[in-house]
């Protein structure tokens, strides 16, 4: 072939597209893949963390966090708003709701049309761990609280952020003491306000203490516990042990 011919230059031309196309779509799918598998190894070191299994400094090899919760977890439900599963997850493929997953469901947590589905982590020492999503000061907070066996005293939990402050909002993430004063309260099963986040409630069993200077943020993370747990609400009393 001549190749000082316009069909040769259009012949080449499009095989060198072709080849690159194919390369960057490899590469896409190779990144996409390894993202998701970050994302879900982090969120799971979050549930770890919440239900107490370890600081979340303790889990920053993907592959030694996803084994653990393999080996630890005895089930995952989706249930519905009327507290009936739906879905029972696939442990064995460590498969959870992403925060992305929660995203989406955050809607129907707060009064969209569409069908609530919501997880439930339940661990082989009895520990049951629930999501929550919500809005902070300047983007999306969410996190885990982690249940006793009785569904009513709670073990522990964790919480992160996009964007919130360093130092104020940031401390819902990087204060272990406002992660802590979760431990051993109660929720209030059957009230319009199962927990309570604010200046002074830490007083109470159902409640603890905003954090001071980050007014928004702790009332951000405090409606996200309260429209969550009352999704969970009809799962909750249905199970609880009293």
């Amino acid at each position: 072939m001549n190749t000082n011919s316009n069909v040769y230059t259009v012949i080449y031309t499009t095989i060198v597209c072709v080849v690159v196309a194919a390369i960057l779509a490899f590469v896409s799918q190779s990144l996409k893949d390894r993202q998701e598998a970050n994302e879900k190894a982090e969120n799971i070191s979050q549930i770890l963390t919440a239900a107490q299994f370890g600081e979340k400094s303790s889990w920053t090899d993907n592959n030694t966090t996803i084994n653990f919760y393999k080996e630890n977890i005895d089930r995952a439900l989706l249930v519905n708003a009327k507290g009936e599963t739906v879905k029972v997850m696939d442990a064995s493929k460590a498969e959870i709701y992403t925060v992305s997953d929660l995203k989406k469901q955050n809607y129907n947590v707060n009064g969209a049309s569409g069908e609530l589905e919501i997880p439930v982590y339940i661990f082989k020492n009895g520990v049951s761990v629930l999501p929550l999503y919500g809005a902070g000061l300047w983007g999306p907070v969410w996190g885990y609280v982690a249940l006793e066996n009785d569904l009513r005293t709670i073990k522990g939990a964790y919480f992160d952020h996009s964007s919130e402050t360093p130092g104020l909002g940031g401390k819902i993430k990087d204060d272990p003491a406002f992660r802590g004063a979760f431990c051993g309260k109660q929720l209030n099963i059957g009230s319009e306000r199962p927990f309570t986040i604010a200046k002074g409630a830490g007083s109470s069993n159902d409640g603890i203490d905003a954090i001071s200077g980050a007014t928004m943020t702790s009332k951000g993370v405090d409606a996200a516990l309260v429209a969550w747990l009352n999704a969970y609400m009809p799962y909750i009393v249905a199970n609880v042990n009293e």
